[in-house]
């Protein structure tokens, strides 16, 4: 017979103890589904922020020089007249892909989603450290405010990219250090929660959940912790050297004899500029994984639930992803082919690179062959969720020619780039949590998404999404080079200048899609069908408890029987067996 969480000693505790204020529970909470609806919604107003930073550079691409139209005039300094400055323009570029990256996908896929399902799947009361886990939103949160804030400062914003290379990032604006500060918030907050999600999968498993009866969202959440933990760190030191560059007059970067507006640079001397490029891409490599990982573990649970079969090769998938963790740290010179590295060395770094692709295809053939001769049931989150799997797997092929060095000196720094990376993110990893909002959402909310509004906003943002992105893949092989303020300034971007124009109008087609979705997400939350405890008849524990969960998840300690995907069970009356029931006598 189960045993209650609670005993009478804790309950009769509980009962004197007074019900903390709306600050306490809904501001400062230390209980991890709050934590985790908060980091979702930050993030998602963050994503929806950068996106409206891509959308006003996609009026500049597609018709440069032009006027913006009604809000032209509302944007300040940075667009005198309507019209965007170049300054303006490398502003919203270095933001967009920090707000994206480092205040929105990453915080949404494992502040969010690993923070609200770690504990319920793996059985646990909460997280192993509830305070240290509010202390890692705040941080973040005071870091995107810090960023979001250095729009405001004199000069604006960060301008030398979202990898801010020195020496050019040194000697940048005031908005460049706001943006080295942030950093360190955000990464000081990653490394907060990779260690609780770590502690707590190890320490707070229920009876009976043996590392291999885990689901597979919680090994994905595991490996993508280990990585946090492990890459964050270099980049932080790496971010404070710079600072240090700039406002203390070290010289970590500037190398000798650095001359700037033709007066020599008093305290550059003996730094290395390359270093950074080091220090920045042996995290930004395993990020990459960040961003997957979290994304195959939520399509591996909604693929399994929705074709009614256990998941094919569990154990296959999992050793996949540790390789993959594995491999993600001895890749990172791929991104530095063009810094003119020795034949050896590109060489090894060309062969760890096809051989990462390896699990990658293994994780891709498991989930295929998990469908194979299904019963799908295609539910919202299934179409994301099936989407994930090309869009993924574009993005994959895609990067094998950036691998190599011969193609990589003719591809790189083009848009055949940005096409290759936002295949990976933008429709595989953003498809893939927009499938976990929709599955989990009757869970926190009690209350089901809208199927009909639901649809709509797939399909819709399908194919705009692919029509933004395929177009620069053919950019790219044109040789159009990324980070340009006006592409029509050489003769062969003019050529392909349609392309830009076809690009931005499916950006703001699908920045439309996305109202859909925010209409769908809040109305729901008063119209929506309300949801049991376990609408879409899963396994795991999180659909064990009440709807939504409450304070401790569990009513009864969770006791685990069988691994996680045991569904069309021979002799069940239903065709799913969850992991807290008992085999009968």
């Amino acid at each position: 017979m189960h045993q209650p969480i609670l005993t009478e000693h804790h309950e009769a505790a509980h009962a004197e103890h007074h019900e903390p204020g709306f600050i306490g529970k809904y501001i400062f909470s230390v209980d991890h589904k709050w934590i985790g609806v908060q980091y979702t919604v930050t993030a998602l107003c963050f994503l929806f922020f950068g996106f409206c930073l891509m959308m006003l550079m996609r009026w500049q691409l597609a018709f440069p020089g032009e006027p913006l139209p009604l809000i032209g005039n509302l944007l300040g300094e940075g667009m005198p007249g309507g019209v965007m400055l170049p300054e303006f323009y490398n502003s919203l570029g270095a933001m967009h892909g920090t707000i994206m990256v480092f205040l929105g996908v990453v915080p949404l896929a494992v502040g969010g989603f690993g923070n609200y399902l770690v504990p319920l799947q793996v059985g646990a009361p909460d997280m192993a450290f509830p305070k240290l886990n509010a202390a890692s939103y705040w941080v973040y949160f005071v870091g995107g405010v810090i960023m979001f804030a250095s729009f405001f400062v004199p000069g604006g914003a960060a301008n030398s990219g979202w990898t801010s290379y020195p020496p050019l990032s040194v000697i940048a604006t005031a908005g460049q250090t706001w943006w080295l500060v942030g950093m360190v918030f955000l990464i000081t907050s990653s490394l907060l929660g990779s260690v609780n999600i770590i502690v707590t999968i190890v320490q707070l498993r229920a009876k009976g959940l043996s590392f291999f009866r885990m689901p597979f969202l919680v090994w994905a959440q595991f490996v993508t912790s280990f990585l946090l933990l492990l890459a964050f760190p270099p980049l932080e030191a790496a971010g404070i050297l710079q600072l240090m560059d700039r406002v203390a007059g070290t010289s970590f970067f500037l190398p000798t004899g650095l001359v700037v507006s033709g007066a020599a640079m008093t305290n550059a001397g003996g730094g290395n500029p390359i270093l950074w490029q080091h220090l920045f891409w042996f995290l930004a490599h395993p990020e990459v994984y960040v961003l997957i990982l979290p994304a195959v573990g939520i399509v591996t649970e909604i693929i399994v639930n929705n074709t009614r079969k256990p998941l094919y090769g569990y154990k296959t998938i999992i050793y996949g992803i540790l390789f993959l963790g594995f491999m993600s740290f001895i890749v990172w010179a791929h991104h530095m082919f063009m810094t003119g590295m020795g034949v050896t060395m590109s060489n090894f770094f060309q062969v760890t690179t096809m051989i990462i692709s390896i699990p990658s295809v293994v994780v891709l053939t498991v989930l295929i062959l998990t469908l194979w001769g299904a019963s799908i049931r295609f539910t919202v989150p299934m179409h994301f969720a099936l989407a994930f799997l090309p869009m993924f797997a574009i993005g994959g092929l895609t990067g094998l020619p950036l691998g190599l060095t011969a193609s990589d000196i003719y591809l790189h720094d083009t848009y055949y780039v940005i096409g290759h990376f936002h295949y990976v993110v933008a429709p595989g990893t953003l498809f893939a949590l927009f499938a976990g909002i929709y599955f989990w959402y009757p869970k926190v909310t009690g209350r089901m998404m809208s199927r009909f509004f639901g649809k709509l906003h797939f399909w819709l943002s399908f194919i705009s999404i692919n029509g933004i992105f395929f177009p620069m893949l053919i950019q790219g092989i044109a040789g159009l080079n990324r980070r340009l303020y006006d592409p029509t300034f050489y003769t062969h971007g003019a050529a392909i200048q349609n392309l830009n124009v076809i690009i931005s109008v499916c950006a703001w087609c699908l920045g439309a899609a996305q109202l859909i979705f925010v209409l769908n997400f809040f109305l729901s939350l008063k119209f929506g069908k309300k949801a049991t405890d376990n609408p879409w008849d899963s396994t795991t524990l999180e659909w064990a408890t009440p709807t939504p969960p409450p304070h401790g998840n569990f009513l009864h300690e969770p006791v685990v029987y069988r691994g996680p995907y045991e569904y069309s069970v021979p002799g069940m009356t239903e065709d799913f067996l969850p992991q807290h029931v008992p085999a009968k006598a």
